[in-house]
């Protein structure tokens, strides 16, 4: 094991910035990216992952334990999270990771990737796009009103409907943390199935305000090219990264998997944990194989 990436919770030093994580389990190196962006990492333990293998959760950078930029809350873009991500490997020591994005984090590690794609084994590419420019919001709106006219009368309902219209003005860590946690029902599959990890995750979710640069993320004419292994992986109910933007990376990626998880919205790891990590670790287990049923 590289001597900077001991089990545990640690900080290490990259570009100059505190980048706290923390490693746990055996096997392989899979270094995980939350989402957000904002988002630290606890939401994303992986425990069916650590038996096979090790975990590394970073706090992205702004988030959590981990360093801010000196242009804090400015300057957070998908090209900054990536470079501290492969400043990370190199500065771990780490040869040929698995690299797990979740929603934003995504972006990050498929950004890594077409960046330096002889240094990834693989990618598992979670609530995840090739492009969010065009109607990308206004698709995600039309999804919340459905939500809202669902659920119409619930205090689920009426939270959400006006969380989704608080976020262009929000200016604080706290407001941002209180939309997302207002907005986790239209998340699930179906909150009424899932009250415990609503609650867990409501509880839980801290989210610090973070700027980028304004661009829409975009990479599609650069997947063709990627000579990367990828599993796609969505939940049939995500409203706002499901299985469009999924079957459309998995197009593009020449060696790339597809999974749609049926009973799931934007937390399959948690709303089908089980399915979730089998189908990552027969990934991971031979990347470069197209396994039935995955």
């Amino acid at each position: 094991m590289p001597s900077a990436l001991a089990l545990g919770t640690h900080s290490i030093a990259v570009n100059g910035i505190e980048q706290h994580y923390h490693a746990s389990g055996t096997g392989p190196y899979c270094i995980v990216h939350s989402g957000g962006p904002g988002i630290e990492a606890s939401y994303l333990r992986l425990p069916l992952l650590e038996e096979n293998l090790t975990m590394v959760y970073l706090d992205p950078i702004g988030t959590g334990s981990s360093g801010r930029l000196a242009t804090h809350p400015q300057g957070y873009s998908v090209d900054c999270f990536s470079e501290q991500l492969l400043a990370f490997i190199d500065a771990a020591g780490i040869a040929d990771p698995y690299l797990l994005g979740h929603s934003h984090g995504a972006f990050v590690v498929l950004d890594a990737a077409v960046k330096r794609p002889a240094d990834v084994a693989g990618l598992i590419l979670y609530a995840g796009a090739a492009y969010t420019g065009g109607d990308f919001m206004a698709a995600a709106g039309t999804e919340i009103a459905s939500f809202v006219s669902r659920h119409a009368g619930t205090e689920e309902a009426a939270a959400v409907e006006r969380a989704w219209a608080s976020i262009p003005v929000i200016r604080t860590d706290d407001a941002y943390t209180a939309a997302l946690r207002a907005l986790l029902p239209a998340y699930l599959s179906d909150f009424r199935r899932w009250p415990d990890i609503l609650e867990t995750l409501q509880r839980r979710l801290q989210a610090t305000l973070l700027v980028g640069d304004g661009q829409a993320f975009d990479v599609r004419d650069r997947l063709a090219a990627l000579p990367v292994p990828a599993l796609v992986v969505a939940g049939n109910d995500d409203f706002i990264l499901g299985p469009r933007h999924a079957a459309l990376l998995a197009d593009l990626l020449p060696q790339a998997r597809l999974r749609i998880f049926d009973q799931s919205g934007h937390f399959a790891h948690i709303e089908e944990a089980r399915a979730f990590a089998e189908a990552v670790l027969r990934f991971t287990g031979d990347p470069g194989h197209a396994l039935p049923g995955v």
